[in-house]
Protein backbone atom coordinates (compact mmCIF):
# COMPACT_ATOMS: atom_id res chain seq x y z
CA UNK A 1 0.00 0.00 0.00
CA UNK A 2 3.15 2.30 0.04
CA UNK A 3 2.38 5.34 -2.16
CA UNK A 4 -1.01 4.79 -1.52
CA UNK A 5 -3.96 7.37 0.34
CA UNK A 6 -6.01 4.72 1.84
CA UNK A 7 -7.93 4.95 5.08
CA UNK A 8 -10.34 2.49 7.45
CA UNK A 9 -13.84 3.61 7.05
CA UNK A 10 -16.98 2.52 8.92
CA UNK A 11 -18.22 0.45 11.07
CA UNK A 12 -14.61 -0.73 12.28
CA UNK A 13 -13.79 3.08 12.98
CA UNK A 14 -17.36 3.30 14.83
CA UNK A 15 -16.77 0.16 16.93
CA UNK A 16 -12.84 1.21 17.70
CA UNK A 17 -14.32 4.28 19.40
CA UNK A 18 -17.48 2.91 21.42
CA UNK A 19 -14.40 -0.29 22.87
CA UNK A 20 -16.55 -2.86 21.03
CA UNK A 21 -14.85 -6.02 19.85
CA UNK A 22 -13.29 -5.03 15.99
CA UNK A 23 -14.82 -6.88 12.49
CA UNK A 24 -14.19 -6.92 9.78
CA UNK A 25 -12.19 -3.81 8.19
CA UNK A 26 -12.85 -1.90 4.83
CA UNK A 27 -10.77 0.36 3.24
CA UNK A 28 -11.14 3.51 1.23
CA UNK A 29 -8.16 3.97 -1.26
CA UNK A 30 -8.51 7.71 -2.58
CA UNK A 31 -6.72 9.84 -5.22
CA UNK A 32 -6.51 6.05 -7.31
CA UNK A 33 -7.54 4.88 -11.00
CA UNK A 34 -8.65 1.18 -11.12
CA UNK A 35 -5.14 0.28 -12.86
CA UNK A 36 -2.99 1.45 -9.66
CA UNK A 37 -4.90 -1.12 -7.76
CA UNK A 38 -4.88 -4.06 -10.81
CA UNK A 39 -1.19 -3.03 -11.05
CA UNK A 40 -0.35 -3.67 -7.37
CA UNK A 41 -2.11 -7.38 -7.15
CA UNK A 42 -5.18 -6.17 -6.04
CA UNK A 43 -8.18 -8.46 -7.17
CA UNK A 44 -11.21 -6.79 -8.85
CA UNK A 45 -14.46 -7.97 -7.69
CA UNK A 46 -16.96 -4.92 -7.81
CA UNK A 47 -19.78 -4.56 -9.85
CA UNK A 48 -21.21 -1.34 -10.19
CA UNK A 49 -18.22 -0.08 -8.38
CA UNK A 50 -14.31 -0.32 -8.11
CA UNK A 51 -13.90 -3.10 -5.26
CA UNK A 52 -10.73 -4.81 -4.75
CA UNK A 53 -9.47 -7.11 -2.49
CA UNK A 54 -6.22 -7.29 -1.43
CA UNK A 55 -3.75 -9.63 -2.18
CA UNK A 56 -2.73 -11.48 1.07
CA UNK A 57 -5.59 -10.15 3.42
CA UNK A 58 -8.30 -10.02 1.02
CA UNK A 59 -9.78 -6.82 2.68
CA UNK A 60 -12.23 -4.64 0.62
CA UNK A 61 -10.49 -1.74 -0.79
CA UNK A 62 -13.65 0.23 -2.03
CA UNK A 63 -12.51 3.27 -4.69
CA UNK A 64 -13.47 6.88 -3.03
CA UNK A 65 -16.90 7.41 -5.01
CA UNK A 66 -19.89 9.69 -5.25
CA UNK A 67 -23.19 8.76 -5.45
CA UNK A 68 -26.33 10.35 -7.22
CA UNK A 69 -30.02 9.15 -7.55
CA UNK A 70 -31.23 8.06 -10.72
CA UNK A 71 -33.76 5.51 -10.17
CA UNK A 72 -35.70 4.03 -7.93
CA UNK A 73 -34.88 1.65 -4.93
CA UNK A 74 -30.93 1.44 -3.31
CA UNK A 75 -30.34 0.09 -7.04
CA UNK A 76 -31.15 3.48 -8.55
CA UNK A 77 -27.85 5.20 -8.07
CA UNK A 78 -25.41 6.46 -10.33
CA UNK A 79 -21.47 6.32 -9.38
CA UNK A 80 -19.04 8.53 -10.10
CA UNK A 81 -14.83 7.22 -8.83
CA UNK A 82 -12.63 9.92 -10.45
CA UNK A 83 -9.28 10.63 -9.17
CA UNK A 84 -10.95 13.77 -7.70
CA UNK A 85 -13.22 12.56 -5.15
CA UNK A 86 -11.91 13.24 -1.96
CA UNK A 87 -12.36 11.35 1.41
CA UNK A 88 -14.80 13.98 2.68
CA UNK A 89 -16.62 13.31 -0.77
CA UNK A 90 -16.48 9.59 -0.05
CA UNK A 91 -17.90 10.19 3.70
CA UNK A 92 -20.91 12.30 2.94
CA UNK A 93 -22.50 9.70 0.60
CA UNK A 94 -22.96 7.54 3.75
CA UNK A 95 -25.86 7.12 5.58
CA UNK A 96 -25.32 8.09 9.40
CA UNK A 97 -22.83 10.07 10.27
CA UNK A 98 -21.37 7.68 13.44
CA UNK A 99 -20.79 5.23 10.45
CA UNK A 100 -19.39 7.99 8.26
CA UNK A 101 -15.45 8.26 10.31
CA UNK A 102 -12.08 6.98 9.05
CA UNK A 103 -9.08 6.11 10.53
CA UNK A 104 -5.50 7.14 8.56
CA UNK A 105 -2.80 4.54 7.87
CA UNK A 106 -0.77 6.81 10.81
CA UNK A 107 -4.13 6.45 13.32
CA UNK A 108 -5.25 9.77 12.75
CA UNK A 109 -9.49 10.09 13.12
CA UNK A 110 -11.09 11.72 10.19
CA UNK A 111 -14.30 13.28 11.13
CA UNK A 112 -15.61 15.79 8.42
CA UNK A 113 -18.97 15.00 9.90
CA UNK A 114 -19.19 15.17 13.60
CA UNK A 115 -19.61 11.21 13.86
CA UNK A 116 -17.42 11.56 16.70
CA UNK A 117 -19.91 14.20 18.30
CA UNK A 118 -22.85 11.97 18.21
CA UNK A 119 -21.56 8.93 19.21
CA UNK A 120 -20.42 10.62 22.53
CA UNK A 121 -23.96 12.17 22.74
CA UNK A 122 -25.59 8.59 21.49
CA UNK A 123 -27.09 9.74 18.55
CA UNK A 124 -27.90 8.23 15.13
CA UNK A 125 -27.68 11.10 12.96
CA UNK A 126 -28.33 11.31 9.13
CA UNK A 127 -25.82 13.15 7.16
CA UNK A 128 -28.42 14.60 4.40
CA UNK A 129 -31.25 14.77 2.64
CA UNK A 130 -29.92 12.17 0.20
CA UNK A 131 -30.72 9.82 3.23
CA UNK A 132 -34.38 9.70 1.74
CA UNK A 133 -33.50 8.39 -1.47
CA UNK A 134 -32.35 4.71 -0.50
CA UNK A 135 -34.89 2.19 1.33
CA UNK A 136 -31.94 0.07 2.56
CA UNK A 137 -30.84 3.66 4.94
CA UNK A 138 -34.28 2.80 6.49
CA UNK A 139 -33.47 -0.77 7.08
CA UNK A 140 -29.92 0.10 8.24
CA UNK A 141 -31.62 2.67 10.70
CA UNK A 142 -33.79 0.26 12.06
CA UNK A 143 -30.73 -2.82 12.25
CA UNK A 144 -28.73 0.09 14.04
CA UNK A 145 -31.56 1.33 16.78
CA UNK A 146 -31.68 -2.23 18.00
CA UNK A 147 -27.39 -2.73 17.91
CA UNK A 148 -27.02 0.41 19.78
CA UNK A 149 -30.38 0.46 21.79
CA UNK A 150 -29.09 3.29 24.20
CA UNK A 151 -28.91 5.91 21.09
CA UNK A 152 -31.49 7.80 20.31
CA UNK A 153 -32.79 8.61 16.45
CA UNK A 154 -32.83 12.29 15.18
CA UNK A 155 -36.27 13.28 15.17
CA UNK A 156 -35.55 14.51 11.81
CA UNK A 157 -33.83 11.42 10.53
CA UNK A 158 -37.08 9.77 11.37
CA UNK A 159 -39.08 12.34 9.16
CA UNK A 160 -36.59 11.40 6.60
CA UNK A 161 -37.25 8.11 6.78
CA UNK A 162 -40.64 8.27 7.03
CA UNK A 163 -40.14 10.34 3.47
CA UNK A 164 -38.99 6.93 2.23
CA UNK A 165 -42.34 5.03 2.63
CA UNK A 166 -44.45 8.22 1.90
CA UNK A 167 -42.80 8.34 -1.56
CA UNK A 168 -42.97 4.75 -2.14
CA UNK A 169 -38.69 3.48 -1.76
CA UNK A 170 -39.56 1.21 0.39
CA UNK A 171 -41.60 -0.60 -2.00
CA UNK A 172 -38.66 -1.04 -4.29
CA UNK A 173 -36.57 -3.10 -1.88
CA UNK A 174 -36.02 -7.09 -2.75
CA UNK A 175 -36.71 -9.30 -0.12
CA UNK A 176 -32.97 -10.57 -0.08
CA UNK A 177 -32.23 -7.72 0.73
CA UNK A 178 -34.45 -7.24 3.60
CA UNK A 179 -33.98 -10.41 5.23
CA UNK A 180 -29.92 -9.37 5.44
CA UNK A 181 -30.70 -6.37 7.63
CA UNK A 182 -33.46 -8.24 9.19
CA UNK A 183 -31.22 -11.11 9.99
CA UNK A 184 -28.21 -8.86 12.14
CA UNK A 185 -30.70 -6.82 13.76
CA UNK A 186 -32.83 -10.34 15.23
CA UNK A 187 -29.42 -10.99 16.34
CA UNK A 188 -29.13 -7.60 18.40
CA UNK A 189 -29.38 -7.38 22.42
CA UNK A 190 -32.67 -5.71 21.68
CA UNK A 191 -34.24 -6.82 18.45
CA UNK A 192 -37.56 -5.48 19.45
CA UNK A 193 -36.01 -1.48 18.71
CA UNK A 194 -35.85 -2.56 15.14
CA UNK A 195 -39.36 -3.34 14.94
CA UNK A 196 -40.35 -0.33 16.71
CA UNK A 197 -38.79 1.76 14.35
CA UNK A 198 -40.11 0.00 11.41
CA UNK A 199 -43.46 0.34 13.19
CA UNK A 200 -43.42 3.84 13.68
CA UNK A 201 -42.43 4.67 10.28
CA UNK A 202 -44.82 2.46 8.91
CA UNK A 203 -42.29 0.96 6.89
CA UNK A 204 -43.42 -2.54 8.26
CA UNK A 205 -46.61 -2.77 6.63
CA UNK A 206 -44.81 -2.63 3.44
CA UNK A 207 -41.83 -4.68 4.16
CA UNK A 208 -43.74 -7.37 5.77
CA UNK A 209 -47.65 -6.86 5.74
CA UNK A 210 -48.30 -10.65 7.32
CA UNK A 211 -46.22 -9.66 10.39
CA UNK A 212 -48.48 -8.93 13.27
CA UNK A 213 -46.19 -7.12 15.45
CA UNK A 214 -47.32 -5.88 19.29
CA UNK A 215 -44.86 -4.76 21.58
CA UNK A 216 -45.26 -7.35 23.75
CA UNK A 217 -42.46 -9.18 21.22
CA UNK A 218 -40.04 -7.25 22.52
CA UNK A 219 -39.68 -9.09 25.65
CA UNK A 220 -39.74 -12.22 24.03
CA UNK A 221 -36.75 -11.02 21.23
CA UNK A 222 -34.68 -9.74 24.33
CA UNK A 223 -35.43 -12.64 26.24
CA UNK A 224 -34.05 -14.72 23.25
CA UNK A 225 -31.23 -12.63 23.06
CA UNK A 226 -30.14 -12.88 26.71
CA UNK A 227 -30.65 -16.82 26.03
CA UNK A 228 -28.38 -16.41 22.62
CA UNK A 229 -30.75 -18.50 20.75
CA UNK A 230 -29.85 -19.19 17.11
CA UNK A 231 -31.39 -16.98 14.36
CA UNK A 232 -34.23 -19.57 13.23
CA UNK A 233 -34.98 -19.60 16.84
CA UNK A 234 -35.63 -15.51 17.16
CA UNK A 235 -37.17 -15.49 13.15
CA UNK A 236 -39.81 -18.70 14.92
CA UNK A 237 -40.27 -16.33 17.77
CA UNK A 238 -41.20 -12.82 15.98
CA UNK A 239 -43.57 -15.16 13.92
CA UNK A 240 -45.48 -16.82 16.42
CA UNK A 241 -48.60 -14.78 16.80
CA UNK A 242 -48.71 -14.14 12.65
CA UNK A 243 -50.83 -16.97 11.15
CA UNK A 244 -49.88 -16.13 7.51
CA UNK A 245 -46.14 -17.73 7.54
CA UNK A 246 -45.80 -18.32 3.90
CA UNK A 247 -46.36 -14.85 3.02
CA UNK A 248 -43.95 -13.64 5.98
CA UNK A 249 -41.55 -16.05 4.53
CA UNK A 250 -41.97 -14.49 0.76
CA UNK A 251 -41.61 -10.82 2.04
CA UNK A 252 -38.78 -11.43 3.78
CA UNK A 253 -37.08 -14.33 1.57
CA UNK A 254 -36.72 -15.94 5.10
CA UNK A 255 -34.26 -19.37 4.85
CA UNK A 256 -35.59 -22.66 4.91
CA UNK A 257 -34.62 -23.63 8.55
CA UNK A 258 -36.16 -20.27 9.77
CA UNK A 259 -39.72 -21.04 8.03
CA UNK A 260 -39.15 -24.76 9.50
CA UNK A 261 -38.83 -23.45 12.87
CA UNK A 262 -41.52 -21.05 12.90
CA UNK A 263 -43.98 -23.65 11.66
CA UNK A 264 -43.06 -26.04 14.21
CA UNK A 265 -42.90 -23.69 17.07
CA UNK A 266 -46.68 -22.70 16.06
CA UNK A 267 -47.48 -26.15 16.12
CA UNK A 268 -45.63 -27.06 19.17
CA UNK A 269 -47.89 -24.05 21.06
CA UNK A 270 -51.34 -25.16 19.98
CA UNK A 271 -50.40 -28.95 20.56
CA UNK A 272 -52.44 -30.68 23.35
CA UNK A 273 -49.18 -32.13 24.80
CA UNK A 274 -48.98 -29.34 27.46
CA UNK A 275 -52.52 -29.12 28.30
CA UNK A 276 -53.80 -30.40 32.01
CA UNK A 277 -54.24 -34.28 31.72
CA UNK A 278 -52.38 -34.72 28.22
CA UNK A 279 -50.57 -38.32 28.57
CA UNK A 280 -48.62 -40.73 25.82
CA UNK A 281 -50.60 -40.20 23.03
CA UNK A 282 -50.31 -36.48 22.80
CA UNK A 283 -46.78 -36.45 23.92
CA UNK A 284 -46.27 -39.18 20.60
CA UNK A 285 -48.33 -37.34 18.32
CA UNK A 286 -45.88 -34.70 19.29
CA UNK A 287 -43.04 -35.94 18.48
CA UNK A 288 -44.20 -37.59 15.40
CA UNK A 289 -44.97 -34.43 14.23
CA UNK A 290 -42.40 -32.38 15.21
CA UNK A 291 -40.07 -35.31 13.38
CA UNK A 292 -38.35 -35.19 16.59
CA UNK A 293 -36.83 -38.65 16.41
CA UNK A 294 -34.64 -37.75 13.50
CA UNK A 295 -33.97 -34.69 14.63
CA UNK A 296 -33.68 -34.61 18.54
CA UNK A 297 -31.36 -31.60 18.44
CA UNK A 298 -33.84 -29.32 16.41
CA UNK A 299 -36.39 -30.39 18.76
CA UNK A 300 -34.56 -29.43 21.46
CA UNK A 301 -34.00 -25.71 20.23
CA UNK A 302 -38.04 -25.49 19.56
CA UNK A 303 -38.57 -26.63 23.24
CA UNK A 304 -36.03 -23.84 24.69
CA UNK A 305 -37.68 -21.18 21.98
CA UNK A 306 -41.47 -22.27 23.33
CA UNK A 307 -40.22 -20.92 27.02
CA UNK A 308 -40.26 -17.65 25.77
CA UNK A 309 -44.09 -18.05 25.71
CA UNK A 310 -45.27 -21.07 27.68
CA UNK A 311 -43.69 -22.57 30.91
CA UNK A 312 -42.53 -26.16 30.13
CA UNK A 313 -39.97 -28.65 31.67
CA UNK A 314 -37.41 -28.93 28.76
CA UNK A 315 -35.87 -31.73 30.98
CA UNK A 316 -38.48 -34.22 31.22
CA UNK A 317 -39.60 -33.51 27.41
CA UNK A 318 -35.52 -34.68 26.17
CA UNK A 319 -35.95 -37.43 28.84
CA UNK A 320 -39.62 -38.95 27.09
CA UNK A 321 -37.88 -38.36 23.54
CA UNK A 322 -34.79 -40.52 24.87
CA UNK A 323 -37.25 -42.95 26.41
CA UNK A 324 -38.79 -43.59 22.79
CA UNK A 325 -35.52 -43.46 20.98
CA UNK A 326 -34.30 -46.56 23.32
CA UNK A 327 -37.29 -48.89 21.47
CA UNK A 328 -35.72 -51.37 19.10
CA UNK A 329 -37.35 -50.74 16.05
CA UNK A 330 -34.85 -52.93 14.53
CA UNK A 331 -36.04 -56.08 16.93
CA UNK A 332 -39.80 -55.16 15.90
CA UNK A 333 -39.09 -55.08 12.47
CA UNK A 334 -37.41 -58.36 12.65
CA UNK A 335 -40.25 -60.24 14.69
CA UNK A 336 -42.84 -59.20 12.39
CA UNK A 337 -40.70 -59.25 9.30
CA UNK A 338 -43.41 -61.69 7.26
CA UNK A 339 -46.45 -59.42 8.62
CA UNK A 340 -45.47 -55.83 7.54
CA UNK A 341 -48.73 -54.34 8.26
CA UNK A 342 -48.12 -54.63 12.24
CA UNK A 343 -45.07 -53.21 12.30
CA UNK A 344 -46.12 -49.63 12.19
CA UNK A 345 -48.66 -50.43 15.63
CA UNK A 346 -46.02 -52.90 16.63
CA UNK A 347 -43.47 -49.72 16.97
CA UNK A 348 -46.34 -47.49 18.09
CA UNK A 349 -47.23 -49.52 20.87
CA UNK A 350 -43.81 -49.80 21.95
CA UNK A 351 -43.27 -46.07 21.92
CA UNK A 352 -46.46 -45.61 24.03
CA UNK A 353 -45.68 -47.90 26.96
CA UNK A 354 -42.14 -46.42 27.25
CA UNK A 355 -43.81 -42.74 27.43
CA UNK A 356 -46.45 -44.62 30.33
CA UNK A 357 -43.79 -45.44 32.56
CA UNK A 358 -41.24 -42.15 32.26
Amino acid sequence: MDGLEVYIVGGAVRDALLNLAAGDRDWVVVGALPEDLAQRGFIPVGGDFPVFLHPRTKEEFALARTERKSGKGYKGFTFYTGVDVSLADDLKRRDLTVNALAYSLDGRLCDPLGGWADIQQRCLRHIGAAFSEDPVRLLRLARFAARFHDFSIAAETLALARDLVRLGEVDALVPERVWQEFAKGLLTAAPGRMLQVLQDTEALAHIAPSLLYTPALDSVLAWASKQNLPLSSRYALLCSQSPELDSIAKALCSPREAKDMARLLQLMLSSSAFSLGAGPEQYLELFEQCDALRRPDRFEQLLHAAQGLITLDEKTWMGRLEAIRQVDATAIVQKYKNQGQHIKAALRLARLQRLGSV
